[in-house]
């Protein structure tokens, strides 16, 4: 996904920063990571207070395969509902920046 389109999924929150990683991309708001891009796939940054209102939601949580065991990342696609409505996407984001703003530096 391209760095713009990327950003216009994050309008609601104001001026976001996109960053190589991982072999996808970090958007960080206000030097905080909200969100990944991997696989063309933007996935949004949950914490326990916010991953049950993800997965309600049909949203699935990313996983990579670990050397013993498959590893759960706090990050969650977005619903499906949110994909084309972008007053619902906004209270996704919201929800992201809260986790992000709850994580630990």
């Amino acid at each position: 996904m391209d760095n713009d389109a990327i950003r216009d999924m994050f309008v609601s929150l104001g001026e976001v920063t996109i960053k190589r990683m991982f072999g996808g991309k970090g958007i960080y708001h206000e030097g905080r990571i909200l969100a990944l891009e991997v696989s063309g796939d933007i996935l949004l940054k949950a914490d326990a207070q916010t991953a049950p209102e993800f997965a309600a939601a049909g949203a699935s949580q990313w996983t990579y395969a670990g050397k013993a065991k498959p590893v759960a990342m706090p990050y969650w696609s977005i619903p499906d509902a949110a994909l084309d409505d972008t007053d619902e996407l906004a209270k996704w984001v919201a929800l992201a920046w809260g986790a992000a703003l709850r994580a630990r530096k």
